[in-house]
């Protein structure tokens, strides 16, 4: 399925700041931000009151995009300065003033814990008045905020470099599943995927294992010469470098070849599995997924590279043919999750929730 916010589909700069100005959306403006595992995008939208029609498309002021903002990967330094960097360059670009800032949500990856959250806020509370609002929640919550336009209802699933299910009830209890990297486990993941290729690669040059297409679709796609080469690469890969295969084993089961085929079957059933996990730990859908609490369909958003790879092998459908068990409405998100942020940032504003 193609990535909706690929190919120029997200609003243009100067269309969005024309819609502002023409409509006169609310009273200043609100930054939303999305922090992955590979790159960190921040936008800038105008504030309007949360409950009002929403504008199609959404009015973008500025848009920024920078590098990881984990800190459990880059380091505190790196990942602050990147944050810093991204908000103020998306600021520059809508022409706003600090002053004018209303609210920022920041969905940041590796923030799991309140102690990650008051770290967060505290890079940002320093670059801002003190009436500005600074909520900050792990990366997968806004990413659910840009499938259901700012609510918090229903499961995402994020696979891209990493992967996670993330999901509340009408109760507002939430619950998560997979999210803990790739040592311990998002087999789902495009790291998880092409972890697997590679060794899959190794297994067949020493002879554990089958012959696998991926051997020369890899070693060229990487310009190595033998397999033996793979062993030295490995020793230094960004999980964005490892990720980056996922084309090649997609290709290659595409062309039939069953080891990849395998791969990717299994990391599909294990988002799917991620998915039931937090369906089932909310009690979405009963105990044994026959029967819905909820009178109609939950939304489950799917986000992500790995589900959006435009490919006759749909990782996507694979993984929503994999939870059909029970009642959930697919969503492909029509903006991205740093608008989700933004969206979430105005609902708190709003009901006047504080998570802060």
């Amino acid at each position: 399925m193609r990535n909706p916010h690929s190919n120029g589909n997200l609003p243009k700069l100067e269309e969005g700041r024309e819609s502002a100005e023409e409509n006169g959306y609310g009273d200043g403006v609100i930054l939303g931000l999305d922090g992955g595992a590979t790159s960190t995008v921040c936008v800038c939208v105008p504030f309007f009151p949360y409950g009002d029609r929403l504008p199609e498309p959404i009015p973008i002021l500025g848009r920024a995009v920078a590098g990881c903002t984990n800190r459990n990967s880059v380091g505190e330094t790196a990942a602050r300065d990147s944050l810093e960097q991204v908000i103020s360059e998306a600021l520059v670009q809508s022409g706003s003033d600090k002053s004018h800032v209303r609210g920022v949500c920041l969905g940041v990856s590796g923030v799991n814990h309140p102690s990650d959250q008051e770290m967060v806020q505290n890079w940002i509370r320093d670059m801002f008045p003190s009436h500005v609002k600074v909520y900050v929640q792990n990366d997968a919550i806004v990413a659910l905020a840009s499938g259901t336009m700012g609510k918090l209802h229903g499961c995402v699933l994020i696979a891209g470099t990493g992967c996670i299910a993330y999901g509340f009830d009408e109760d507002g209890r939430e619950a998560r599943a997979s999210g803990a990297g790739p040592i311990l486990g998002d087999w789902g993941s495009g790291y998880g995927i092409s972890a697997q290729a590679l060794t899959a690669v190794i297994r067949a040059h020493d002879g554990r294992g089958p012959e696998t297409m991926l051997t020369s679709t890899i070693l060229k796609a990487l310009g190595l010469s033998s397999p033996d080469e793979l062993i030295g690469w490995t020793y230094h890969p960004s999980w964005a470098r490892m990720a980056a295969l996922v084309p090649q084993v997609v290709s290659c089961a595409e062309a039939g070849d069953e080891i990849s085929d395998k791969i990717l079957v299994d990391a599909a059933d294990d988002l799917a599995l991620s998915v039931k996990a937090v369906v089932q730990r909310l009690g979405l859908c009963g105990k044994d997924f026959s029967r819905c609490r909820w009178k109609s369909f939950f939304p489950v958003v799917m986000v992500g590279g790995v589900l959006n790879a435009n490919m006759k092998w749909d990782i996507e459908k694979k993984s929503q043919a994999s939870t059909d068990t029970f009642r959930a409405q697919t969503i492909i998100p029509k903006v991205e999750p740093a608008v989700g942020a933004a969206l979430l940032a105005m609902n708190f504003l709003t009901v006047k929730i504080d998570v802060s």
